[in-house]
């Protein structure tokens, strides 16, 4: 089946997740999970809301995901995150099966890439979708912290 939406429309969506975390003042992660161009699970950054380190965009994608599958395997889905994963997420997402990641902006400190390839080995990586947009809402984040 051909894709309906770009991996640009979806980072949108993922965008706009991150808004809702730097909205609440958390770090502006956003995330979605799509499986066959629908959109089944969502999330954003909430480990200061939560009192959770846990609480990662991604982690609250993927429960949102295996919860409305009713499946702890989220093969044929992809996950779009405004931030490259990090080593706890990456590890989440190798143990889910997703078929694809695709991630924003680099994570140069915490970025899981950095341990090389953590994912499943049938896990598809793309970064540097809409990287300038998802670097700049980070950026603003700390610049205003500061």
């Amino acid at each position: 089946m051909a894709e309906l939406f770009s991996d640009e429309y979806f980072m949108q969506l993922a965008l706009k997740e991150a808004q809702k975390a730097y909205d609440l003042g958390e770090v502006p992660v956003g995330a979605i999970v799509v499986s066959n161009n629908k959109i089944i699970g969502k999330g954003h950054n909430l480990t200061e809301q939560l009192n959770d380190v846990t609480a990662h965009a991604e982690m609250q994608a993927i429960t949102a995901a295996a919860n409305y599958l009713g499946a702890k395997y989220l093969v044929d889905c992809t996950l779009y995150v405004t931030l490259e994963p990090c080593v706890m997420c990456g590890g989440a997402l190798f143990w889910s099966q997703i078929s694809k990641v695709v991630f924003g902006a680099t994570d140069d400190k915490r970025g899981c890439s950095k341990l090389g390839n953590i994912y499943h080995p049938k896990t598809e990586v793309v970064g540097g979708i809409l990287e300038t947009n998802c670097a700049e809402l980070m950026k603003s984040f700390f610049k205003s912290k500061r």
